[in-house]
Parts: structure tokens; C-alpha cells; sequence
């Protein structure tokens, strides 16, 4: 059970001799999957690792993945880069935690695999810099059990196109399962965690989760909590810069905008709008469809603010971006109003945005000019609740309430959000 999985490349020979076409090309696939995000911190260098990422048992690090022979992969052949990019296991045997998400890029085509392997060899420069170990306490770490896991959970093979699926339908798909590893996020986790769907097969497939203290919203087509109310147009404009009428980018999103979507083509962003807008949402989840309807009397009287918690916080600190109505500031500022984070069950969004505030967003090179601040140390644990309380019962919003209890256990977990996020520059 513990045998290193095969690779196609096995007789390939070194990066060397691979045309600068490739090299270029594989930068390209880099940024579909979005490799920097996860292999970078802020401060340092491209790729070469060190990124804290929570899991159920404890933490992990992200690892070194420059030509460096002796701190990264500058050893690895291709066939090694292979098996550890979709089958999880490194060149010395070990095997990897599924918080790399080979599980999604199992489904890379051997081209984009070359040309991956072509740029990593070739297209960045070699940091020699040190893996940190995992946090996680033994016998929890043992890695040969992931055999076992890999069997049950992590699909095998290279995506095959739907016959019954148009061209850019497919191209979509393939994007949104493999490369672009979307599910790693958006998707619910298993006790074992493993992703509870993989493809659009599944209803499970990019339904929402909880990862790392945000709620990575559904990408389907539930019209509350996911993209019902969003056209293929309002996706694209998304991806592409970063905001639309109905959301800005923020948390983890934020990250795989500034480094992966918007630099897309444009056929492939509306290829990803395309295929998700296909995904059927799930009518028994919510209620009706969110309209909006105006904000509570109390809240509209300064005179009864009082009467209603979290109404005279919002006036003074929120209102001022989002409105007095909730609807925000066209694209620039994104409304509350039937906001998916506003109608989620799970605060944890609205909670960290709040606590934190928003990393900095890099459009076409630019950075923003209007970005959520941080109130950690402006509001109480109670103010939070309340404010957030007060958005999630307004302007049509029908959800629970927050508890002071919620906000301690995020402030406790969470930090400020990074100003200075890992910005890879395109060469």
C-alpha cells in the first residue's frame, strides 16, 4: 500500500534544454493554480515556502519549491516533480499532507505538468532557504496512513472533457477542478479531510466551507448564499478586477485574485464564469430569495438607536462606506445588503473582516484606495456581535445573531490582515 505511485515521466531527462515557450507557458499554468499563495509569505521570497496552514491536528508549512538542490527541488526530476505534484508523495518517499492539493492536480494534463516542472526549473530564481516542520504531534503525524487516504479520497488521472458539455464549458471545468483547485476552499471537508465532492457530479462540489476562520461562500447557484443573482458578466468582472456590484475580493480570495485570476485571459475567465453559472444551487438550503427591504424605524431615527444593539455602531463606524442603506458604493464598496457573508449561517466572514479588516487588493499593478479596516482594537467583543447582528436581521438579511462568545474565539485565533500581501510580479 505504501508503494511510490508511478509517473508517466520516468524516462524524461532534465529542464536543461526546455524552450523558453514552455518555460513562459508554465508560468502560466502557475498562475492558474495559483503556486505563490500558498508556497510564499509576505516578506519573502517567491516560492520558497514557510506558510502557516491550520489543519484539525495542528499546522503546517508550506514548502520550498525554487530550483534550490538543497532547501527546494532543484534535484527533482520531472517524473519526481510528477508524483509529488499529482499523487502527493516527494522525491524521498514521504508522503503529503492533502492541504497540498494534488488531489485537484491529478487532474493536470502531462503538457501542463512539463511546463509547469519547465518553469520551476528554469523560470525563478533558487532561494536556499530551510523547510519549517509541521505542529502536528505524533502519532498524528505519521505519514504512511495517507496511502490509505489517497485509495479512498484522492482521485486518480488527468480530466477527460464531457462529450455533452460544450468546448468552453470543459475548459472551465477543467480550471475550476484541477488546476484553479477551487474545491480546496469552496468545497465542505470530511472527517478525514477529505473533500466531500470533487467535480460537478457531486452537490457537494464548491457548496461553502470553513477554512482557516473564513466561509469560503458557494460558488453554485444557491441565490442567497451563493452566485443565483450573479451573471456570467458579474463573474468575469470579478475575477478580472477584483469587484463587482455584488462583492469585492477579501480574505483568501483577495490573495488568489492579486497573484491568479486577473491574470487570466479573458477566454479562460469567461470559460470559469461559463461552467459555474452551470452548477445548480440547492433549493432546500434557504428560504426565499433575498429582497431588499428597508432598515428597521430605530435605526433610521438617531433619537431610537439605542433601542435597537448594533444600530448606533453601524451609523457611526459602517455607514459612512456601506450606506445608510446597507447598499454600499457601487462597485468600490461592496453592499451588506444581501451580501452572501450577511446571509451565511456561519459568521466567521463577517467576524474576521470586521476584527481584521481587508488585505490590501493589487489590480493591474495598482493597489486600492478604499479597503475594510480593523476594529480589533477600536470595538469590544460585544460591539461586534452586536453590529454584525444588527447587518444580518437588516435590509431583508434573515439570519442569526452573533454572540460576544464567537468574536473572542476569532480574536484569539486570528491577526490583522497583512498590508503588504506576496505580490509575484510578471516578468
Amino acid at each position: 500500500m505504501n508503494r511510490i505511485p508511478a509517473s508517466r515521466f520516468e524516462m524524461a531527462g532534465s529542464a536543461a534544454d526546455e524552450p523558453s515557450e514552455l518555460v513562459a507557458r508554465g508560468g502560466y499554468v502557475a498562475r492558474l493554480s495559483d503556486c505563490v499563495a500558498c508556497h510564499s509569505v509576505p516578506g519573502g521570497a517567491a516560492y520558497a515556502g514557510g506558510l502557516k496552514m491550520a489543519t484539525p491536528m495542528g499546522a503546517v508549512y508550506t514548502t520550498n519549491i525554487t530550483p534550490d538542490r538543497n532547501t527546494g527541488i532543484g534535484s527533482y526530476t520531472l517524473a519526481d516533480f510528477d508524483r509529488a505534484l499529482r499523487s502527493g508523495v516527494a522525491k524521498d518517499g514521504h508522503r503529503l499532507y492533502p492541504a497540498m492539493p494534488y488531489p485537484s492536480y491529478a487532474k493536470l494534463s502531462d503538457d501542463d505538468v512539463k511546463a509547469l516542472y519547465a518553469y520551476f526549473m528554469r523560470g525563478i530564481p533558487a532561494v536556499h532557504q530551510q523547510n519549517r516542520q509541521s505542529t502536528i504531534p505524533w502519532p498524528l503525524n505519521m505519514r504512511w496512513p495517507l496511502a490509505f487516504w489517497n485509495v479512498v479520497f484522492a482521485p486518480s488521472g488527468v480530466y477527460h472533457p464531457d462529450a455533452t458539455k460544450d468546448t468552453q464549458w470543459n475548459r472551465g471545468a477543467y480550471i475550476v477542478e484541477g488546476a484553479g483547485h477551487c474545491g480546496a476552499c469552496h468545497t465542505p471537508r470530511g472527517l478525514a479531510f477529505n473533500e466531500k465532492g470533487t467535480d460537478s457530479h457531486s452537490a457537494a462540489f464548491v457548496s461553502g466551507a470553513l477554512i482557516d476562520g473564513w466561509y469560503a461562500p458557494s460558488l453554485r447557484n444557491t441565490p442567497n448564499t451563493g452566485l443565483g443573482r450573479w451573471s456570467e458578466d458579474d463573474l468575469f468582472r470579478f475575477l478580472k478586477t477584483g469587484r463587482n456590484e455584488h462583492a469585492v475580493v477579501f480574505g483568501s480570495m483577495a490573495e488568489a485574485f492579486n497573484n491568479s485570476t486577473q491574470f487570466f485571459s479573458d477566454d479562460d475567465l469567461r470559460a470559469v464564469a461559463h461552467y459555474l453559472k452551470s452548477l445548480p444551487g440547492d433549493g432546500t438550503r434557504e428560504g426565499a430569495s433575498w429582497h431588499y427591504e428597508p432598515t428597521q424605524a430605530a435605526a433610521r431615527e438617531p433619537a431610537k438607536r439605542q433601542e435597537l444593539p448594533g444600530a448606533q455602531t453601524y451609523m457611526a463606524k459602517c455607514s459612512f462606506c456601506h450606506g445608510a442603506d446597507g447598499r454600499g458604493q457601487g462597485q468600490w464598496v461592496p453592499p451588506l445588503a444581501g451580501a452572501a457573508s450577511s446571509m451565511m449561517q456561519d459568521s466567521s466572514s463577517s467576524i474576521n473582516i470586521t476584527l481584521n479588516g481587508s488585505g490590501r487588493v493589487v489590480a493591474a499593478g495598482v493597489p486600492d484606495a478604499y479597503r475594510m479596516p480593523s476594529y480589533r482594537e477600536q470595538l469590544s467583543d460585544t460591539d461586534i456581535a452586536d453590529v454584525l447582528t444588527f447587518i444580518r436581521l437588516s435590509w431583508g438579511n434573515r439570519q442569526s445573531v452573533v454572540f460576544a462568545d464567537d468574536v473572542k474565539k476569532l480574536r484569539d485565533q486570528t491577526t490583522p490582515a497583512n498590508s503588504s500581501p506576496v505580490i509575484l510580479k510578471t516578468h
